[in-house]
C-alpha cells in the first residue's frame, strides 16, 4: 500500500496564493506552515497507519459500551497532549487560539490520513464555537476547556427513525423537570455517540419544546453529556457501514437525561447551524482529502507498472499512456480546484466581511468537493484495473470512505436546493450577486470563464423566473459549482504562472476547461 503523504505545499500554495489568506489580519503564513507541516509529520507517523487497521477490525459493542480499534486510543491521546483538539479555540480556554483557516487545513491533512478517526474527533471545534455564540459563561467555563484539552469530545444529535432531512419530523421531547430538562426519545446516526478515547462526551441534542405540529420553530438545542446522564443514555446499537468502519455510528435513547437549554427556547436550529455550517465545509475538505489520497495512490503506481510500449517501442508505464495521463490529471484538478474552493470560502468567513457570500459557497463546496472526492476513487480503482479492486492497495477504502460524504450533512439534492432557493433568494440575491463578483475577479479577464458566466446568469433568471424552481435544481447547482470549479483553476494557473509547476497547471486547467458542460443551455 502507498503510505500516506501529506499534500502540505499544495495546501499552503492554495491558502496563500490562490485563496489569498494574508488578507487575514492575524496571517502569519510561515508559522501557519510550521504548524501544518508538524501535524503532517504526526498524520504520517500516527495517525495513517491506524487506517487499514481500523477498517479491518472496526468498533465493537460491548456491554453497551464502545470499544474503539486497536491503536486509536494511544493516537487520540497523543493528539491530545499535542494541543490539536484546540487548535482553534481560545487561549483563554486553554487552546491556541489560532485562525480556523489553519484548523481547516490541519482536518483536510487529518482526513486524509484516518478519515474515521477524524469524524469522532472533528465535532469539537463546531462544539466550541455553538457554545461561544449561545452558550452560557458557566456553560462556556465548563465545557470549552475540556474540549480543547482532549478531556471530552463532541457529537451532533439530530437525526432519527423518522426525521432526516426534515428536522420538522423531530420527536425527541424536552420538558422541565424542576430546574432541569429532561429529554426523552431516540436518536440514529450519532458518529462518535460513544466512544473509549476521551473521559466524557459532550452531546449536542436537538429537541422539541414545543408541540408536535410546530415543526421546526418548537426545536431547541440542549447539552447533555455522558459522565452526568449515566444509564440514562444508552447505545442500543452501531451500523454496520460500507465504509469508516473505524467510526461508530450509534443508535441512542434518552430516558429522561438531564440536560441545559443553550440559547433561546425555540431557536434550537439556528444555533445548531453554527455546528452545521462548520460541519459542511469541513465534509467539502474531506472529499478534497480523499480526492489527493486518491489521486497519490494512482499517481504512484501509475509511474511503476510497466504496461506495454510507448510509439518508440520502448517499454512504457501505466502514466504514458493518454487514457491513464486523462484519469490521473482529473484527480489532480479535483483535489487542486476543490481545495481552493473550500479555501476561499474559508477565508471569507474568517473576514466576516461577506456574509452572503459565505452562505452561498457552503453548499457549492458540499456538494462539489464530496462528489470530487468520490470521483477520484472512483477514477483511481480504474487506473490500477484489478489491483485497484484489491483492498491491500487502499483505494476500496478510499472510494467506501468518501462515499458518505455526499450523503450526511445534508444530503446533495438538498443542498441543490438550497442553492436554487434560499441561495437566489435570500436579501434580494446579495449572495448570487457575490457569487458573480467573486467570478470575475477571479477570472481576471479571462473569455472563457466570462462567457460561461453569462450561461449561469441566464439559468439563473429562468430558476428565479420559474414558478416552481425544484426541477430546475440539480442542473442548476452543478452549472454554479462548473463555474466556480473552473474560475477558480483559472486563478490557480494565474497564480503559478511563475512557479516550478507552470506547465503542469495550465495543462489540468486545460483539461478543466475542455470538459464538456454538465448541463443544456437554458
Amino acid at each position: 500500500m502507498t503510505e500516506f503523504k501529506a499534500p502540505v505545499e499544495d495546501i499552503l500554495f492554495s491558502l496563500d496564493a490562490v485563496a489569498g489568506a494574508s488578507r487575514l489580519p492575524d496571517w502569519d503564513g510561515e508559522l501557519a506552515g510550521e504548524i501544518i507541516g508538524h501535524f503532517a509529520a504526526f498524520a504520517e507517523g500516527v495517525l495513517a497507519p491506524l487506517n487499514a487497521v481500523g477498517d479491518a477490525e472496526g468498533c465493537r459493542l460491548v456491554g453497551g459500551r464502545v470499544i474503539m480499534p486497536e491503536g486509536f486510543r494511544d493516537a487520540f491521546a497523543q493528539l491530545a497532549e499535542g494541543g490539536w483538539q484546540g487548535l482553534t479555540a481560545p487561549e483563554d480556554f486553554g487552546g491556541m487560539g489560532l485562525s480556523p483557516v489553519i484548523g481547516a487545513a490541519v482536518s483536510e491533512i487529518f482526513s486524509g490520513a484516518n478519515h474515521a478517526m477524524q469524524m469522532v474527533c472533528g465535532l469539537v471545534p463546531g462544539a466550541i464555537a455553538t457554545l461561544l455564540h449561545y452558550g452560557s459563561e458557566d456553560q462556556q467555563q465548563r465545557w470549552i476547556a475540556p474540549l480543547s484539552a482532549g478531556a471530552a469530545l463532541s457529537t451532533m444529535c439530530l437525526t432519527e427513525p423518522d426525521a432526516g432531512s426534515d428536522l420538522g419530523r423531530i420527536r425527541t421531547k424536552a420538558s422541565r423537570d424542576g430546574d432541569v430538562w429532561r429529554l426523552s426519545g431516540e436518536k440514529i446516526f450519532i458518529s462518535g455517540g460513544d466512544q473509549d478515547l476521551s473521559d466524557n462526551i459532550l452531546h449536542l441534542v436537538l429537541a422539541r419544546t414545543g408541540d408536535a405540529a410546530s415543526g421546526v420553530r418548537g426545536l431547541s438545542l440542549f447539552l447533555c453529556d455522558r459522565e452526568s446522564a449515566g444509564e440514562t443514555i444508552k447505545i442500543t446499537r452501531i451500523e454496520e457501514k460500507l465504509g469508516l468502519h473505524a467510526s461508530p455510528t450509534c443508535q441512542m435513547v434518552f430516558d429522561a437525561t438531564p440536560a441545559e437549554l443553550i440559547g433561546t427556547e425555540g431557536e434550537g436550529l439556528k444555533a445548531m447551524f453554527t455546528v452545521m455550517n462548520h460541519a459542511r465545509i469541513d465534509v467539502a475538505l474531506q472529499g478534497t482529502a480523499h480526492a489527493a489520497r486518491a489521486g497519490h495512490i494512482a499517481a504512484s503506481y501509475a509511474d511503476e507498472r510497466r504496461q506495454g510500449r510507448k510509439a518508440d517501442g520502448s517499454p512504457a508505464v501505466l502514466s504514458d499512456h493518454a487514457d491513464v495521463r486523462r484519469m490521473l490529471d482529473e484527480q489532480q484538478a479535483l483535489a487542486l480546484g476543490s481545495r481552493a474552493m473550500c479555501h476561499i470560502a474559508l477565508v471569507e468567513m474568517a473576514l466576516g466581511e461577506k456574509p452572503e457570500l459565505v452562505d452561498f459557497l457552503t453548499p457549492v463546496c458540499k456538494l462539489f468537493a464530496s462528489e470530487a472526492g468520490i470521483k477520484a476513487a472512483n477514477l483511481g480503482i480504474q487506473v490500477l484495473g484489478g489491483y485497484g479492486y484489491l483492498t491491500e492497495y487502499g483505494l476500496s477504502q478510499v472510494w467506501r470512505d468518501a462515499r458518505i460524504t455526499a450523503i450526511y450533512e445534508g444530503a446533495n439534492g438538498i443542498h441543490a436546493l438550497t442553492i436554487a432557493g434560499r441561495g437566489l433568494r435570500l436579501k434580494d440575491g446579495a449572495g448570487a450577486d457575490a457569487f458573480t463578483a467573486l467570478i470575475d475577479r477571479l477570472a481576471d479577464g479571462d473569455t472563457e470563464i466570462a462567457a460561461l458566466a453569462q450561461i449561469w446568469n441566464q439559468w439563473r433568471d429562468k430558476v428565479l423566473a420559474a414558478e416552481d424552481p425544484t426541477p430546475l435544481a440539480h442542473d442548476f447547482a452543478r452549472l454554479t459549482a462548473t463555474l466556480y470549479y473552473r474560475a477558480v483553476w483559472s486563478r490557480i494557473a494565474a497564480a503559478g504562472a511563475s512557479g516550478p509547476d507552470t506547465a503542469k497547471l495550465r495543462r489540468l486547467k486545460d483539461h478543466v476547461l475542455a470538459a464538456p458542460l454538465p448541463v443544456r443551455l437554458p
